[in-house]
């Protein structure tokens, strides 16, 4: 007897299903929003449905502040499951998106579980009614975090951050030859920003891009770029990259002519690392190792620690780090990063250079780990950062010789960092 055929997947609902498995995943703390959108779920849609699923998480995710809001004047409890997150993604399909409101609706009411499906519809309709959502920074962070900005930065300060959450980002890309510039920026549709980095506007698949296959290039937020430039490498000097991947500041180092040693704990993300050096025919020397506990023998002339933190000033295109954050997970971080410090300078040649950055806008995980390492290792001074060095806005230039990045510090944003630069004695 023939075996029934399938009934095929509406492509609608599969793009939208695909869209609730990752934003559950991103919200959950089950590897990211990077490793969900590379799930196979997710990779089975079209082409055009993948961006079309990607655009409605992304959506969701930069304005889940308002969209939370809204949604607890429409309901009486919390929903069970997932319907939450189903709700978010249809409000943002509402909001924020070019979806006719009855397909926003009708295909999350259709992803509901049946008993569900007359509340989702209910809210869904209630937001229709409503009108738009609320366009008051302070909203648009979890309330935790805006607080704490505040004491750190100011209230001026905290809610210009705090406006940057719901702007899309361009595209930064950081040159294997800062003198191709000029012949890169017309078919790349880039604007140079001062230390050499391009800011596309070009947005999809970044391999039909000028220059990708030819090695001329890498994506790297600007103010990512920064630490690796402060360390000033020449031809001929040892570098220590302590946590390489993705592998954008091995890059730089190898593209100046130092002579690279990358560290990861993830043979995964070295996996990245590798194949970027090959693409763009740079050579590093490229170890697995856990960066706090690597017992090579070893000094460097430069060493850079790009410390694993809270990721908070990456919220331009990692959103959900906002969401995934507790305030418990600093002081964990914090302990990581003195380890990570501790061995960073143990590498550290005599005479050597030691930069330390962190993608975090956390006073704990930059400005008080300067104070503490300057206490522990009496042997290291801080070597102040000038105004004019690495490409960095002039607002993030602090008089203490660190830089301060905020998101808003540069038009059209970037990512916040804090950098630091410390000098060995000899």
């Amino acid at each position: 007897m023939k075996r029934p055929e399938p009934e095929p997947i509406d492509p609608e609902l599969a793009a939208r299903a695909a869209a609730l498995d990752v934003l559950e995943a991103a919200l959950n703390r089950r590897g990211g929003l990077d490793e969900a959108l590379a799930g196979p779920n997710f990779m089975r849609l079209a082409p055009q449905a993948r961006a079309f699923a990607r655009a409605m998480v992304m959506a969701t995710l930069r304005h889940i502040g308002p969209i939370d809001r809204a949604l607890d004047t429409k309901l009486s409890k919390e929903p069970s499951g997932n319907i939450r997150n189903l709700l978010r993604l249809g409000a943002a399909q509402l909001y924020f998106m070019d979806t006719p409101d009855f397909a926003a609706v009708d295909t999350s009411v259709n992803l509901a579980s049946k008993p569900m499906r007359g509340m989702v519809n209910a809210v869904l309709r209630g937001l229709q009614r409503a009108g738009p959502l609320s366009d008051d920074p302070h909203d648009f962070a979890p309330p935790w975090l805006l607080p704490r900005w505040t004491a750190a930065f100011g209230a001026e300060d905290a809610l210009a951050i705090a406006r940057m959450i719901v702007e899309e980002p361009a595209t930064d890309l950081t040159l294997r030859d800062p003198a191709e510039a000029e012949s890169l920026a017309a078919p790349l549709d880039a604007t140079p920003l001062p230390g050499g980095t391009l800011r596309t506007a070009l947005r999809g698949d970044i391999t039909g891009w000028s220059g990708f296959h030819e090695g001329q290039w890498w994506v790297q937020d600007a103010a990512a770029a920064i630490p690796a430039r402060l360390l000033h490498a020449k031809p001929g000097e040892t570098a220590l990259d302590m946590c390489a991947a993705p592998g954008g500041k091995t890059f730089q180092l190898a593209a100046a002519g130092a002579k690279v040693t990358a560290l990861d704990r993830s043979a995964g993300r070295l996996k990245r690392v590798t194949e970027g050096l090959v693409r763009m025919g740079l050579t590093a020397e490229v170890a697995m190792a856990d960066a706090a506990q690597w017992s090579d023998p070893r000094t460097f002339d430069a060493v850079l620690l790009d410390a694993p933190c809270s990721a908070t000033g990456t919220f331009r295109r990692h959103p959900d780090v906002l969401w995934n954050a507790k305030p418990g997970d600093i002081a964990r971080l914090v302990q990581s990063q003195t380890r990570l410090l501790a061995s960073a300078a143990a590498h550290t040649a005599p005479g050597g250079r030691l930069v330390y950055s962190v993608c975090s806008l956390e006073p704990e995980e930059g400005e008080a780990q300067v104070a503490s390492f300057l206490a522990r290792h009496k042997d290291f001074t801080l070597d102040p950062i000038t105004a004019g060095e690495g490409g960095a806005p002039v607002a993030s230039f602090s008089d203490k010789g660190w830089l301060r990045v905020l998101p808003h510090h540069l038009d059209g944003g970037i990512d916040g960092f804090f950098v630091a630069r410390f000098r060995r004695a000899n």
